[in-house]
Order: C-alpha cells, then structure tokens, then sequence
C-alpha cells in the first residue's frame, strides 16, 4: 500500500490491534501514545512509535508530516469516571482531537478517521441507530462529541475526508485490565482469578452488546481507503445478541471458576440502562460480520489474562468530585 497512517492511541488496546492488521496489509505506519492507558508491550512490532501527548500541537506538527490518514483513537475513555472527573477526561479528549487533528489538516492529511464512542447516543431508545441526535449524558460522551463537531467543521473548511466510527465494548486481548474505573469483562475476569467476588454496580440488568476485537477490525480497516465511507457515522460491533451485565459476571464465574456470591452496590450516575446498536450501515457499506459471539469472546479475553497473571488494580487517574455520590469502590480503593 501506498498510504501513510498514523494511529493514536497506538499502544492501546484498540490502537495496537488496529497498527498491526494495518501493517499486514502492506500500509506504513506510525504510532502515538502518551501510554497514561496504553502500553508499550502492545506493539513490539511497530518501529515507529512516539511517546506523545495528542494535545502537544508543536510535537503533533512534527509527527504529522508525510501523513495520508490520520486513524485517531487516543481517548482517556471513562465514562463512568468522567462524571468524577470531568477536567481530566475532556481535557484528554478534546485537547487531544484538536490538536492532533489541527496538526494533521496543516500537514495536508487526506483523511480523518476518528473513534467516537457509544457514549454519543445517551439514553435513548436502543438498538441505537446513527441517525439519531447525539445526546450524550456524561461528560465524557459530551467531549467525545464535541471531537466529533470540531472534525466536522475543520474537515469540511480544509477539505479533508472524515469518517466517524462507533465501535461499542470492544473486549479481547490487550484491554487494560487493572483499571478499576473500565472495562466490565475485564475487572470481573481479574477480580475472580484472585479469588474476589465480582463488584456489580445496580442491580446488573443493564444491557450491552460485547464486541470481539477481531470483528471490528476488518470493518474499521476497510475506512481507510473506502471512498463510500466518507462523511458517513458508522457504528461499529455486534447487535445479534443482547447482555445483562449480570450474565457477564456469570460467564466470567463459570470461566474462572468462581462460585461465591456477587456482589451489589449502587448504580453509578449517569450510567445508561440500556445501550445497544444498531450495526445494518456498516453491515450495508462494510461487510460487517460477528463471527464471535459473546461467551467466546469472553473466554479468550479470559485466556490472555490468564497467560498474563491477575494484576492488583492501579488507580492511576484522580478522582476530582468526592461526595456522597462519588462510587466507594473508587474512594476506598475496594476493587
């Protein structure tokens, strides 16, 4: 392939799926990450990789010359915890699309493709369908659609191709599992390879749809180069098989072995009941396919935890907004 392409997020869990499937099809690629949620063990394959911050314009301005695409991934994505601590996650989010995407319009990049979230759609009637409003109910969906109106409005004034991707509860090998503030599947599966029962915020019939990261990435490759894709908001992942959270923690129980009691503690503010969507558009313009079904899923995002060990969980990020309101699970460090 002729393209150059840069990712964010790069040493993520999505990021580092998405350099490694792009450099077997022959693309040359670049990595970025700030590595505050990625790891650099994620991609001994890629040789050029910047330790960077997407919000430091002059740094971006560097990286971004001789770019064809810009697949931009980078998010501090924590919903939950955004609601806790808002400066951090939309000065993350934000900042780092404006910067990143500015310095890239300058370097004459050809094509945005930006990783939106979920998040965008809010407590709406699910399945969600793109053609809904965006009406966001956290702060991190909010900053996760400002990215998505800014990009917009530079694109369109610059001339650049943009392409909104919402993939959804992406689960596989790589995601981060000592973060206590995301990633359900993967909190569970650590928790009870330790012999700690499973934390459930509510009464765990919130539903989702889990997506293997395989999946996705066939779909989010192919925005590279599709010409149909363009100005198009396309939500990414599974929409054949609903959840409960409840079952999740169940899957996970019968995978680790676990057989001692859930445990319940109040639902987190802001948490959307039910969020699921629609995947007909990128079924239509992409080929999308589940080939991998949640329970399958989940059991091998439980084998590379497994091989990797159980890790003690790493706070990593500061809660800004402590009251009454503010999860225990968080403030007493109890996951």
């Amino acid at each position: 392939m002729d393209k150059t392409i840069l990712v964010t997020g790069a040493a993520g869990f999505l990021g580092s799926h998405i350099c490694k499937e792009l450099l077997n099809r022959k693309y040359e690629v670049l990595g970025v990450d700030n590595l505050l949620g990625g790891d650099k063990e994620n991609i001994p394959f890629l040789d050029n990789f910047y330790k960077a911050d997407c919000s430091d314009f002059q740094r971006m301005l560097r990286i971004t010359q001789g770019i064809d695409v810009l697949f931009h991934c980078a998010a501090t994505a924590h919903e939950g915890l955004s609601v806790f601590s808002p400066y951090t996650i939309t000065q993350n989010n934000i900042m780092a699309t404006v910067g990143v995407a500015t310095a890239a319009i300058q370097n004459k990049v050809k094509r945005i493709i930006y990783c939106s979230s979920m998040a965008r759609y809010g407590d709406q009637q699910s399945p969600f369908t793109e053609d809904m409003p965006t009406k966001p109910v956290d702060p991190y969906g909010i900053s996760k659609v400002a990215g998505e109106e800014i990009l917009k409005t530079l694109c369109k004034v610059h001339g650049v191709e943009l392409v909104i991707a919402v993939p959804h509860n992406i689960i596989g090998p790589k995601q981060k599992y000592d973060d206590p503030f995301r990633n359900a599947v993967s909190i569970f599966i650590n928790r009870m390879l330790q012999g700690k029962p499973p934390i459930i915020y509510g009464d765990g019939m919130q539903t989702r749809c889990f997506s293997y990261v395989d999946d996705c990435l066939s779909s989010l490759i192919k925005m590279v180069d599709d010409p149909l894709v363009v100005g198009q908001v396309i939500n990414i992942g599974p929409d054949e098989e609903f959840v409960t959270i409840k079952e999740v923690a169940e899957t996970c129980a019968n995978l680790t072995g676990f057989n001692g009691d859930f445990v319940y503690v109040p639902d987190r503010p802001q948490e959307v009941k039910h969020a699921t969507c629609s995947s007909d558009k990128a079924r239509k313009l992409l080929g999308y396919k589940t080939m991998t079904n949640t329970k399958e899923g989940i059991r091998k995002t439980y084998e590379y935890i497994k091989e990797h060990g159980p890790r003690a969980f790493q706070y990593h990020l500061d809660i800004e907004i402590i009251n009454d309101k503010t999860p225990s699970t968080w403030t007493k460090k109890l996951i």
